[in-house]
């Protein structure tokens, strides 16, 4: 029997790319409610109940409510929103940030999907932490570049109206309060949330994250191959991995280092880059917001949880 998946706030950018992305799958039924509906409480709490998984797209304070209107034990839920990304009773659902996450999230009844930036330091930072190259409270700075459909259907009305003109490069979160931190600082196993500053561009989608790492003040400092390693040997304990350590090389440029090189996939690339007599060290995460970052990551955690 087909599951029946109910994505509720279908009509946003990230529910519609969920939708494109199962339209033609024959292992479930989408459930659909019609346009007018859509704020009928009642419509939507039906389709919530009947539904096998739930994937909210959603503001936050919705998708609360619409967890509140799930009133039975077998419609299980996928957040998009960031209402519960740090909330201990929930899943966080990136499956390839530990061995076991995988597993976590398939039998998961509650599962938070990941924002789009925090993926890529999570996993570039975590596997060092826990191999013990840099310690918890290693001060850290994050800075990342992202096209214009993060921000949603309003931003990319305004970067796709006729006559627009808009920045080539347009930073952001200058305050350092991004709603991203707690769950890059969680999740990555940082004591002190990082000092990240992101940045939108004029294209629609794909973007990167830069982890800096100045290490000569540590009592013992890690090579860059040492990095690169402890990384390597992160992913390599991860079922069906979507995520890539390119090869380690010494290089001043790097082909394929576009933030639009994997747009239109689930994919994500990791790179080190090191120069071992500075004690520096650039650690380099590549997806696609849309993908990877929103509605390819929503989809790899439905296939978990349906025990694909």
């Amino acid at each position: 029997m087909a599951a029946k998946i109910f994505i509720d706030g279908e009509a946003g950018t990230t529910g519609l790319q969920i939708r494109e992305r199962l339209a033609e799958r024959s292992d479930i039924e989408l459930l659909s409610i019609p346009e007018a509906s859509r704020k009928d409480l009642a419509a939507r709490a039906d389709l919530l109940n009947e539904a096998d998984i739930a994937i909210l797209c959603l503001p936050d304070e919705a998708a609360r409510q619409s967890v509140f209107l799930i009133k039975n034990q077998n419609t299980r839920v996928i957040d998009a929103s960031s209402a519960f990304r740090t909330d201990p009773g929930w899943t966080y659902g990136f499956p390839e940030m530990s061995a076991e996450q995988g597993y976590i999230i398939a039998n998961a009844s509650q599962v938070s999907n990941p924002g789009c930036y925090p993926q890529g330091p999570i996993i570039l930072l975590r596997p060092l932490i826990e191999a013990g190259l840099i310690p918890a409270d290693f001060p850290v700075s994050v800075n990342a570049i992202s096209g214009y459909s993060g921000g949603g259907r309003q931003m990319i009305e305004t970067y796709e109206a006729p006559d627009a003109k808009m920045p080539v490069y347009t930073p952001y979160a200058l305050k350092f309060n991004h709603k991203h931190l707690p769950e890059m600082q969680q999740y990555a196993g940082l004591v002190h949330a990082p000092l990240f500053q992101p940045a939108v561009a004029d294209y629609r989608q794909g973007m990167m994250s830069f982890v800096p790492l100045q290490l000569g003040h540590l009592e013992k400092t890690p090579t860059g191959k040492d990095i690169h390693a402890a990384i390597g040997a992160h992913l390599a304990g991860i079922k069906n991995s979507l995520v890539e350590l390119m090869p380690f090389e010494s290089v001043d440029r790097a082909e394929g280092l576009d933030p639009q090189a994997l747009n239109g996939t689930n994919n994500m690339r990791l790179y080190v880059f090191a120069n071992d007599e500075r004690k520096q060290v650039l650690l380099v995460a590549l997806y696609d917001n849309l993908g990877k970052g929103a509605s390819g990551a929503a989809v790899q955690n439905l296939d978990l949880m349906l025990g694909k």
